[in-house]
């Protein structure tokens, strides 16, 4: 009776110390979250047809338009942070206004608006990997 009592204790102990942790995940980015949320991808299509689409980049990606948000080259940044900052404080310089917090929404619509840009993009390589020219 021993025995089996020291054979449970120790396949008990055995099963609780092997037990594996799963790795913890990264959380998901907010632009990632909005670019998984169809609700939040065609409010930043709004957005972008109001703003964007009315005045100085087209509505549908065009192959060799100066201002294409819709392809990979990018002359003042390409990442989302970079893109953000864009949005935001506009270009120097260029008809890139900044749109500060004025959407209804504030950031959380420039976030938006991004992954709207973003899920329209083909795979591009990002500022940290490419050297802007």
């Amino acid at each position: 009776m021993i025995r089996v009592g020291y054979w449970l204790g120790s396949l008990l102990l055995l099963t609780v110390c092997s037990k594996v942790e799963p790795e913890p995940t990264a959380p998901m980015s907010l632009l990632d979250g909005y670019m998984q949320d169809p609700l939040a991808v065609e409010r930043g299509a709004r957005i972008y047809s109001g703003t964007c689409a009315q005045f100085c980049h087209g509505a549908e990606p065009r192959v060799g338009e100066d201002v294409n948000l819709f392809d990979c080259q990018w002359r003042f940044g390409n990442t989302a942070d970079e893109i953000f900052q864009i949005t935001t404080s506009g270009i120097p310089g260029t008809r890139m206004v900044g749109y500060g917090n004025n959407f209804p929404e504030g950031k959380q619509d420039l976030w938006k608006l991004i992954a709207f840009i973003s899920t329209k993009q083909p795979e591009c390589e990002t500022s940290d990997t490419l050297e802007i020219q």
